[in-house]
């Protein structure tokens, strides 16, 4: 595969030569005399000459241009090619030329995102690894290992259809149909409206709090329980029962309601180990029998809890070290509402900043409830570069997988056919242009921050990604950035597309074209733009 330069050219030459093709045919359909159609710039590399226009593929591979007979004020032409000139062309004639070449940047997107969809792909599928125990897919009876396959009647194959069919749905009781074991049944869930917005837009959709990312089976373990008996131990991983692999949630829901008791668990366990100053927490495989409890999950048959509101690890000299919190308890009440989920405690707590609420946990040490009245403090920490950064904070930490505990998500082979992956690409690009153009507003607006314009350097870096990313990922890219020289040759700023097809509505309007004078002024101004815009491009991408 080619490498970044070769990347970075192709990615260029390409979306420069699709946009002067579309100002070349336009050309030719309206009559105007085509000199010269380039790929490259510089001296000629080589070439041919049909009819009257010059084809050549030049040494410089970074774009290409159409020279046509007149497009110059002070171009002086013969009289047989005179009302071929293509400013002396009539003025909807030469709005069709200017438009042709941003229309064509628009238009050609939607032929790459048709090779992207088409044909088999892989997709994560709507098997759900991970339910939030205080979202309402727990409350609706979904387990870690079921499949969600229709949401009111609407089928969904992969999780980004499944997230995109709660778009304007919440707040109101959801039909879905859900596979489990080989057979589907109906269920209800309500969604949580939530508002996902940036700088230039926002979606209302319905949020469930299902993930398909495949969570390890992480236990908590009540003090005095049976599990605690028998050895189990609080943020013990559960590697294997029975003999039987068990690599998530949704395996030990599945294998534990199957097997008869005693069960024999096998469990990854850390270990504090001391080697001088330095302390460090190693794993090691510990085997435990644990007599099978009562229960419709693979928790509850075990006798323990999901780790979720267990406290891993307390900041020393924070606010809930100060008062008496401890790596083990699990956290059981918020201003008196019970506790489900983490990230709920977070949330509110990031409303509350210091003010204070109260707070009930159940010891790890003697499995007694207490309650107190905290509030979060100012916590002074220094990154990698020794940068002092201050924040309030409760000082807990849930227990949270790695990168290497993480386990792969479920997979589904999606088979597009031609006629629906030219649909999703027709429906796709027109959402990327209303970003871009609202993206745009959003610069001369201040709503979006020049910081975020990227020039040349970036491009390339992003080019140079697709050696490791692969081949859809570059003709995405390559979609996106021909949207934006699209969508930015449209604006009406001097030496651009815009400005020429502003020029041919005005002598349309008012039957006499722009003066001169007034034209090279606004070329000038024009210029001096752009080469800021460049200069502010440039300096991002070497900040960066």
């Amino acid at each position: 595969m080619l490498q970044g330069p070769g990347l970075f050219i192709l990615l260029l030459g390409v979306l420069v030569t699709v946009h002067e093709l579309g100002h070349f045919l336009l050309a030719k359909a309206c009559g105007v005399k085509v000199i010269r159609f380039s790929v490259g710039f510089g001296p000629k590399l080589f070439g041919f000459t049909k009819g009257e226009t010059e084809y050549q593929v030049a040494l410089l591979p970074l774009g290409g241009y159409v020279k046509m007979a007149g497009d110059s004020p002070h171009e002086e032409l013969s009289p047989e090619d005179a009302s071929r000139g293509f400013l002396n062309a009539a003025p909807w004639k030469r709005a069709l030329i200017v438009v042709a070449g941003p229309l064509f940047n628009l238009v050609f997107p939607i032929l790459v995102y048709f090779f992207v969809f088409v044909g088999p792909h892989e997709a994560t599928s709507t098997k759900v690894g991970f339910v939030d125990p205080a979202m309402p897919a727990a409350a609706a009876g979904i387990r870690a290992g079921d499949r969600i396959v229709a949401v009111e009647g609407e089928q969904v194959r992969t999780f980004e259809e499944l997230r995109d069919a709660f778009v304007g749905r919440f707040e109101r009781p959801i039909p879905l149909t859900v596979e489990r074991d080989g057979k589907t049944f109906p269920t209800q869930v309500t969604p949580r409206k939530i508002v996902e917005s940036n700088a230039v837009d926002s979606v209302e959709r319905g949020q469930i709090g299902i993930q398909p990312i495949r969570k390890p089976a992480v236990v908590g373990v009540a003090p005095g329980s049976a599990a605690a008996q028998a050895g189990l131990k609080s943020f013990d991983r559960i590697l294997s029962i029975n003999g039987v692999n068990i690599p998530d949630e949704a395996a030990l829901n599945e294998q534990v309601v199957k097997m008869e008791g005693p069960l024999e668990v096998t469990v990854q366990r850390l270990q504090s180990l001391e080697a001088g100053a330095v302390m460090a927490r190693v794993p090691s495989v510990t085997k435990v029998t644990v007599p099978k409890q009562p229960g419709e999950d693979g928790f509850s048959a075990l006798g323990v809890e999901p780790s979720d509101m267990y406290v891993v690890a307390v900041t020393p000299q924070s606010a809930a070290d100060k008062a008496g919190l401890r790596a083990g308890d699990k956290l059981l009440s918020y201003n008196g509402e019970t506790l489900r989920s983490f990230n709920i405690l977070m949330g509110e707590l990031s409303k509350l900043k210091d003010q204070p609420f109260q707070l009930s946990w159940r010891s790890a040490g003697d499995g007694q409830v207490r309650t107190q009245t905290l509030a979060q403090a100012s916590f002074t920490s220094k990154d990698e570069f020794g940068q002092e950064s201050s924040a309030l904070v409760l000082g807990i930490r849930p227990w949270l997988p790695s990168s290497a505990e993480l386990l792969s998500v479920d997979t589904v082979t999606v088979n597009l056919g031609p006629l629906e992956a030219l649909r999703e690409a027709a429906i796709v690009v027109p959402k990327i242009v209303g970003q871009m153009v609202k993206v745009i507003a959003g610069l001369f607006s201040g709503q979006v921050s020049p910081k975020t314009l990227g020039g040349p350097v970036m491009m390339y870096q992003l080019a140079a990604k697709s050696t490791e990313q692969g081949l859809d990922y570059f003709l995405n890219l390559m979609a996106i950035i021909s949207i934006n020289l699209g969508v930015m040759n449209l604006l009406p700023i001097p030496i651009l597309d815009g400005f020429h097809l502003l020029s041919a509505f005005w002598e349309g309007i008012r039957r006499r074209p722009i003066p001169v004078r007034v034209r090279e002024m606004a070329n000038v101004v024009g210029l001096i733009l752009l080469v800021a815009l460049m200069g502010m491009a440039f300096f991002n991408d070497i900040t960066r």
